[in-house]
């Protein structure tokens, strides 16, 4: 087992790497033909920067729109931002001063992401036009997660591991040899889902987490006036057809 898991996270690394690599360079050299920013919309590229942190940090239109889906969306956004920062630990010999820091904020940041997502997992199956929507990878994607943070929360509940081998064991991992590790069925659980996590990530409508910073409406100056808008090849084939 400890030998089929080194392989699977290897494999899982390699298709996340590659596949978040691919789907961004496709998004970045996308033409964007249209100035189509979602008014009212910053007028300067700070107001832009500005907008988009809000966009992130907060989810800004999202809290405008629906406030009960904002406190589970940005309730399980933030939570899993702690859970895997606090996560870093087992990945560094000496952690940086500040995961030692969040460590017990990232520890109660597993019960608020399992809430936050059994909030959004409830909505998809009771908003009728969120149900009408929803296909079955919505809803197994959101099971995935909430199993992902039962499985972890069970190992700090019931079936403690066995913290400095888990840490030894992927410390190894991250120099390409495979150690020993004991594994109980939380941690078999956890690990597997995480694997999977990864490796579906990039086909998936996880996807939005990079995709925010591509997004036209969100990354565009509202200055239609004042600069004309062309994309790369609609500005080359100007050039060629001015040349005829």
């Amino acid at each position: 087992m400890s030998t089929f898991i080194a392989l699977l996270f290897w494999f899982a690394s390699a298709v996340i790497i590659l596949g978040l690599a691919f789907k961004i360079r496709q998004y970045w050299v996308t033409p964007a033909p249209l100035k189509i920013p979602t008014t009212p919309a910053p007028t300067t590229r700070t107001g832009v920067i500005y907008r988009m942190a809000k966009e992130v940090v907060v989810f800004e239109s999202l809290f405008k729109s629906n406030k009960w889906i904002w406190v589970f969306g940005w309730m399980f956004h933030i939570s899993l931002a702690l859970v895997l920062a606090r996560h870093l630990r087992y990945f560094q010999e000496q952690p940086w001063f500040w995961v030692n820091i969040i460590q017990p904020f990232g520890k109660y940041a597993a019960f608020t992401m399992v809430i936050g997502l059994l909030g959004l997992l409830a909505r998809r199956f009771v908003v009728a036009r969120v149900r009408y929507i929803s296909a079955p990878s919505d809803y197994l994607m959101l099971i995935m997660l909430v199993f992902i943070g039962i499985s972890g929360l069970m190992m700090q509940l019931v079936v403690r591991p066995d913290i400095i081998a888990i840490k030894e064991y992927f410390l190894s991992w991250m120099g390409f040899s495979i150690g020993d590790l004991t594994f109980s069925t939380p941690l078999i659980i956890h690990l597997l889902l995480v694997a999977l996590l990864m490796i579906v990530f990039p086909f998936s409508k996880l996807l939005h987490a990079p995709g925010i910073f591509f997004s036209p409406t969100r990354n565009q100056v509202d200055n239609p006036r004042e600069k004309r808008h062309l994309s790369k090849w609609a500005a080359a084939l100007e050039t060629d057809n001015n040349k005829d």
